[in-house]
């Protein structure tokens, strides 16, 4: 079910981006350089590419929604079946600590 949402939602993504990019704003977007899909839907590929954003955006919503839920429910990490490395710790050997020397006293005799 999940890998069914997840890829249902890659499509939308694609979808969604490629549907934005068409639509025409203030810098006229990549309508302009396809002539096609003007004369494709006539007068109304205003209304078209903003209807086709809205149910996308719909949709990406939804199965944004279903992944999370999905996720939480199934509440399982990726990392479950590795096993931790083995490591061995090995300190560093340390450097001789010098002793000092202290002179001792003359002995009485």
């Amino acid at each position: 079910m999940m890998i069914f949402i997840l890829v249902i939602h890659v499509i939308v993504c694609m979808g969604l981006i490629g549907i934005v990019m068409i639509q025409r704003g203030r810098g006229s977007g990549l309508v302009e350089s396809f002539a096609g899909v003007e004369s494709m839907f006539g007068t109304k590929t205003s209304a078209f590419l903003t209807r086709a954003t809205t149910v996308l955006s719909i949709i990406f919503f939804i199965t944004c929604l279903s992944l999370a839920v999905l996720s939480v429910r199934q509440s399982r990490s990726l990392m479950k079946n590795v096993q931790p490395a083995k490591t061995v710790t090995q300190e560093a050997p340390q450097p001789p600590v010098a002793q000092e020397k202290v002179p001792e006293a003359p002995k009485a005799e």
